[in-house]
C-alpha cells in the first residue's frame, strides 16, 4: 500500500508542477487563458497573483516530492511526515477551491483527488 501511496503522491506532484508551468509561466498564453476560462485583459491583470500562485503550487509539489524520496529511502517516519504536509495542503486547497466558488468543482476535484487518495493508501500502509 506505501507503494501505491507514493505512486499516487507522485502523480499529484506531477499535476502541481504542471499548474506551477501554467500559473507562473504561460498564464497569458491563449491555450493557458483557454484553460482557466480568462481573457486577455484579465490575464494580463492577474499575472502577478497567478505567479505567485504558482510558486505555491511547485512548493507543494517539491514537499512530496521529497516525500517519496525520503519514503523510498527508508526514512518512513520523514517521508510520511512530508507527504501528509504536501499531499494535506494540496487536499486542503482543493477543499479551499470548492468552498470559494461552485464553479471550481471540476478543478478541484482534478488537483485534490489524487493526494486525497495519497493520504488514505498512506494511511492504509500504516495499519
Amino acid at each position: 500500500m506505501l507503494t501505491l501511496a507514493l505512486i499516487l503522491a507522485g502523480l499529484a506532484a506531477a499535476i502541481h508542477v504542471y499548474i506551477f508551468y501554467l500559473e507562473s509561466v504561460a498564464w497569458t498564453r491563449p491555450a493557458t487563458r483557454a484553460t482557466f476560462s480568462t481573457t486577455e485583459e484579465e490575464a494580463a491583470a492577474t499575472r502577478g497573483m497567478a505567479y505567485n500562485q504558482g510558486f505555491y503550487n511547485l512548493f507543494l509539489a517539491l514537499v512530496t516530492i521529497a516525500g517519496i524520496v525520503a519514503s523510498a529511502q527508508g526514512s518512513g517516519a520523514v517521508g510520511a511526515a512530508l507527504l501528509i504536509a504536501g499531499c494535506g495542503s494540496m487536499a486542503a486547497a482543493a477543499v479551499v477551491l470548492i468552498i470559494s466558488d461552485k464553479k471550481y468543482v471540476p478543478a478541484a476535484l482534478k488537483q485534490g483527488t489524487l493526494p486525497a487518495l495519497a493520504l488514505v493508501a498512506l494511511a492504509v500502509s500504516a495499519l
